[in-house]
């Protein structure tokens, strides 16, 4: 009856295993021989080079801006998602009329797919399409280009990231507001805390799973940016907006060098790694 049982559940686990074989183990150990290779795209595997390829990275006259772009952008990114979708998550904590439209509308963004938004950001950006322009136009102003400088460029970016995800983080936090139990903030009321008090010393310290759970997602998907600046960017203008993402591609798909891409590849696996091991450790520490 025992060995039954095992090989039952070996049985429903086979599936879950072989995806995950086939899709994660097979592929990463694939990208870790590619690092260790001369292995050009058209060519094919040409013998170890080891260590050629991740000597290579930090010559590369591209790497270290792309690094420096990357952090900076996940910097603003990060603070802009986490306080905008906490206060879009706290006006729609309290049940009142309304509240249920409001929080569809907040999270309808999230319902189009990243390339989708980036198209239409695109459009709304572009001089000959888009509104935007010709509304400045019409107010006198003067015309910008929201995607022919560096500094424009990434913050257009961000504002199309920013209205993107902020609706999907809200959800995470309003699940985390909504099992604060109310006892607590009745409890802080009758101790003489007010609303500022009752925030800073209740809600935040009770909401930190969830706004951890945020910080190690936006992170995340902000280093691991591609989409956005792929499309409406291209990288430009002067390789300005290269993110670590564009620059694998560029070592993959646009100078034919797999096991260049492939030792970027790594080290930026290994750098999230350790940084979400750090974020893990420092949330489990202050829990």
């Amino acid at each position: 009856m025992r060995h039954s049982r095992k090989l039952a559940g070996a049985l429903y686990a086979a599936p879950v295993a072989v995806f995950v074989l086939v899709f994660f183990v097979a592929p990463l150990l694939l990208v870790g021989r590619m690092s260790a290779s001369d292995w050009p795209l058209l060519a094919g595997d040409r013998g170890i080079n080891l260590p050629a390829n991740y000597e290579g990275i930090a010559d590369n006259p591209l790497f270290w801006p792309a690094v420096g772009f990357t952090l900076k952008y996940t910097g603003i990114v990060v603070v802009l998602l986490i306080g905008l979708s906490l206060l879009l998550a706290l006006i729609v904590a309290d049940r009142r009329k309304g509240t249920g439209f409001f929080r569809s509308a907040y999270f309808l963004p999230t319902t189009l797919g990243l390339a989708s938004a980036s198209l239409l950001f695109f459009g709304f950006y572009s001089p000959a399409i888009g509104p935007l322009d010709p509304m400045l136009e019409a107010l006198g102003l003067e015309p910008v280009s929201w995607l022919g400088t560096p500094t424009a460029a990434l913050w257009s970016t961000v504002v199309l990231i920013v209205w993107k995800f902020a609706g999907f983080f809200m959800i995470i936090l309003l699940v985390g507001l909504q099992s604060i139990p109310p006892d607590v903030y009745e409890a802080a009321r009758l101790d003489g805390a007010g609303r500022m008090q009752s925030f800073w010393h209740v809600t935040v310290p009770l909401l930190r799973p969830a706004l951890g759970l945020v910080l190690i997602l936006s992170v995340t998907g902000s280093l691991l940016a591609f989409d956005q600046f792929f499309i409406l960017t291209k990288g430009g203008p002067d390789n300005s907006t290269v993110t670590v993402v564009q620059l694998i591609y560029r070592e993959a798909f646009q100078r034919f060098d797999l096991g260049a891409a492939a030792a970027i590849s790594v080290v930026v696996l290994a750098a999230l790694l350790v940084l979400n091991i750090v974020q893990f450790r420092a949330l489990r520490k202050d829990a």
